[in-house]
Formats: C-alpha cells, structure tokens, sequence
C-alpha cells in the first residue's frame, strides 16, 4: 500500500548524493557478464581459471525513467502476490501484451510460490517490497532495515525457483540513504513511482482510470496493487487504461536499472 502524499517523499530522496563508494553487488540472473567487450580473452585467476566476471555496480538513487524513453511507461504492481487477484492481473497483461514489474512482500511470495512462477514464467520483473510492509521502517534501525529486506529477497527468491528481485520499493515509499545503498549493493535498483493510481481507496473503476490519466504528466512509473483486499477495481481500471496508453502512442517498458 502506497503511503500518500508521494511528491513529498519523492522531494525527500530524490536530492540524496548520487556518489556512493564501491559496494560489492552481488551476482544476479539478470546483470552477470561474460568476459570483455571486444573479444579480449578474460581475465584469469591464479589458478589458471578464467576470473569471475564482475557486474556494475547499481545505482543508489530511486529510479522512476524507463527503459523504453521518454514516451512509455512502466506498470509496477505492489502487495501481492495473491493467489485470486495477481493471476487475473496477469491475464489482463497477458491479453494487452504488456510486461509489469511486480513488487512483492515476502511473506506472501512465501505463502504462494506457484503465483511467483506464474509472474516470472510470464516474462515480468520481480521487486523486493520487504517482508511486512511496514511504512514507518525509515524510522526504525538499520538492522531492522537490513532484515526487512534482505529477509523478502530470500523469500522471495527461493518462491520464484531461484530468480532474484531486481528493484526495491520502500513500503510507501520509506527509503533511507542506508536502505537505498543495501539494495544496490545486492543488485536491486531502488524505485520509485510518479503516478499513484489510489486503487488501494477502492474509489470506484472510473476514478482510478480518471487519476492515471490526470498524472500521467508527473513521469512514467505507475502504481498499482493486486492485493491487500479486493482488487477487482484494479484489473478493471488496468483493463481500460493498458488500450488507452497504447492509442496514446506510449510504450511499456520496466525501470531503468
């Protein structure tokens, strides 16, 4: 669940220092490289054994761009997975042919792994949404912080059959500096959203519809959920607006890593 008032977190974070010193990220499916570009053969260890490849370090500050351009959008999904909403999401995405990042809670990616699977066998993207979603964590210790997400990656890594998260999204947006730098250093982008379509209200399908289309203009990363209670607002509100974007000329793509 999003905490509101998203544009006063957003003008907290988004002037956090971009610098960060080295971290060692850890390897993941969707960032490993193989040797070096230009065909050079790569290095070796002292064993005589190539060396392991090294990936880039992540970026610390909250993504919203996507990696389709300017004129796209990103569909993020949070709360879930939901054994009777997140299949009918996925449904209507499917049907659209469109690719969403799903934000997930630990406990329930651990609750419902064959909806886990169904997410990733679809070709969508996992995100690390913490393991209780508690929107005050900013407020509590690092050790609390490092818990909370570490633990929801594992768990939510062993639900999908071994694919990490590649983003984290603080519970209503409760990022601190420490939380921002753990994730990157563990190969998981810290993102953000510039749209809260305020389906989590339940304020009928038009006005969740009306709100994304009235905040498109503030960027490109949507907010979603597809649990938490009925979502059935939510698949219908998706069901209209995934057409809508598309005769706007927009492109779906996920958050810039």
């Amino acid at each position: 669940m999003a905490r509101h008032g998203g544009r006063g977190w957003y003008g907290r974070v988004i002037g956090a220092a971009v610098g960060v010193t080295a971290v060692a990220t850890a390897a993941s499916l969707w960032t490993a490289q193989a040797g070096q570009p230009g065909g050079a053969p790569a290095a070796r260890g002292a064993a005589g054994r190539p060396a392991a490849p090294q990936a880039a370090p992540l970026s610390p500050v909250i993504a919203h761009a996507s990696d389709r351009g300017e004129h796209a959008v990103n569909i993020t999904i949070d709360d879930g997975p939901d054994p009777v909403w997140t299949p009918q999401v996925l449904q209507v995405l499917r049907e659209n042919g469109v690719k969403a990042t799903f934000c997930m809670i630990g406990t329930q990616a651990q609750a419902h792994p064959e909806v886990v699977r169904q997410v990733v066998a679809a070709g969508h993207r996992l995100c690390d949404h913490t393991v209780s979603h508690d929107t005050s964590m900013d407020k509590k210790s690092q050790a609390y912080q490092s818990q909370q997400i570490m633990d929801a990656q594992r768990q939510i890594t062993a639900a999908s059959g071994g694919v990490r998260p590649m983003y984290y999204r603080a519970p209503g947006g409760a990022f601190t500096p420490y939380s921002r730098h753990l994730a990157a250093s563990h190969g998981m982008r810290p993102l953000g959203w510039n749209v809260d379509s305020k389906d989590f209200e339940r304020p009928g399908t038009d006005a969740v519809v009306a709100t994304v289309k009235g905040e498109l203009g503030n960027g490109p990363t949507l907010l979603f959920h597809d649990a938490g209670g009925d979502r059935s607002q939510t698949v219908a509100a998706l069901r209209t607006l995934l057409p809508w974007l598309k005769q706007q000329g927009y492109a779906f793509g996920f958050p810039v890593r």
